[in-house]
């Protein structure tokens, strides 16, 4: 089997990391194509360098546009490359622009497709991710579900059992592997000066939350409820796009909020794994929260990850001032001792077998 595999964030990055490795060391021929859809050295290619894995062979560079032109953009890289290097399959992770063009472009090419992270839904249509992942899921052949939730999403959408199968998130490989490498190497919270359960960690990033003035300045003033409350300071490794609207809007960051540079993923790892709360907009971040067993408060009226709603580890606050302080009191008195429902760290080595037995057979 000669595989392509598409990414195009920090995301894909590390969800992918353990499936690169796998087949890597399996001799299996593979390829990887980096859309650039992240593209500063701390959103993408230290990530490479951490983890360890072969830099991509191809990296189309496309950066920041508006969705029709960066899918656009990516789907005339994407085909030029299927074309030449002809692979038997193309594999796509989740729900980014990037996975869309993958998938687009080898089905007009009839290249068999496998999409990881199947089955996931918000039910909001606003999200642009929403509308990627239903389409990359009704276009490939080759579903993996992380749960019995997301299979019952796609079976409820017609879509056949027999290209489904139940698979666990890669996201729960990537972090066992990580973790204890991140426990080793990284030094950023003696960096930071921060002491483990004594900081709120902050994510914000999605186009709804920080494109909006208004709305991201809802945040900042929910974020000042909470420290009156508790007293208990926020560390925000500030995201590009989220900076640069900061600073378009001129607003303000509260005292008690430290806002840093985007980090490695050893080091972010580290501040998930010793943060008490995490507060987020992120897909990713909820389920990474879930597994190390640190509560999660979501800036989000709805999520696709409702298996970590149903264990307990995170809660829904929308952008609701009064319900992210009664988030966060009630995430502040829960008992972690949640089931980790994303699975059992063998993700990678059950897609991979299963994708060259059907290749094979």
């Amino acid at each position: 089997m000669k595989l392509c595999i598409v990414v195009g964030t920090r995301p894909d990055i590390i969800k992918l990391s353990p499936v690169i490795r796998y087949v890597s060391e399996n001799n299996i021929d593979f390829f990887v194509i980096h859309t650039g859809q992240h593209y500063s050295y701390n959103m993408d290619k230290l990530f490479f360098e951490e983890l360890g894995l072969p830099q991509p062979k191809y990296n189309l560079g496309i950066g920041s546009k508006n969705h029709g032109e960066m899918t656009g953009v990516m789907l005339i890289g994407i085909e030029k490359i299927l074309l030449e290097e002809n692979p038997d399959m193309v594999l796509v992770l989740g729900d980014t622009n990037s996975t869309l063009a993958g998938v687009l472009a080898a089905t007009k090419l009839h290249i068999k497709v496998a999409h990881l992270e199947s089955g996931l839904r918000s039910y909001d249509k606003k999200m642009p991710e929403e509308i990627n992942r239903i389409v990359a899921d009704h276009l490939s052949d080759y579903l993996f579900a992380p749960t019995s939730i997301s299979y019952g999403n796609l079976i409820g959408e017609g879509l056949s059992r027999e290209k489904i199968m139940i698979s666990g998130n890669t996201i729960v490989d990537a972090l066992i592997k990580n973790l204890e490498i991140s426990n080793d190497k990284s030094k950023i919270l003696e960096q930071l000066s921060l002491k483990p359960k004594d900081y709120f960690l902050l994510t914000i990033h999605r186009p709804e939350n920080v494109d909006d003035k208004d709305l991201l300045q809802t945040i900042f003033e929910s974020l000042e409820l909470v420290y009156n409350e508790h007293k208990i300071r926020f560390l925000f490794p500030v995201h590009p796009r989220t900076k640069k609207n900061i600073e378009k809007f001129n607003l303000k960051i509260p005292y008690f909020v430290k806002m840093i540079d985007p980090l490695g993923y050893l080091d972010f790892i580290q501040l998930q794994n010793h943060a008490r709360l995490v507060f987020t907009d992120s897909g990713g971040i909820q389920e990474e929260s879930c597994i190390l067993k640190v509560p999660c408060v979501i800036l989000r009226d709805h999520t696709e990850r409702v298996e970590a709603l149903e264990v307990g580890s995170s809660i829904l606050a929308g952008l609701n001032k009064e319900k992210i302080l009664e988030a966060t009191s009630k995430m502040l008195t829960i008992n972690n001792s949640w089931e980790n429902p994303f699975g059992d760290g063998n993700s990678s080595m059950k897609i991979i077998k299963y994708l060259i037995n059907k290749v094979n057979n």
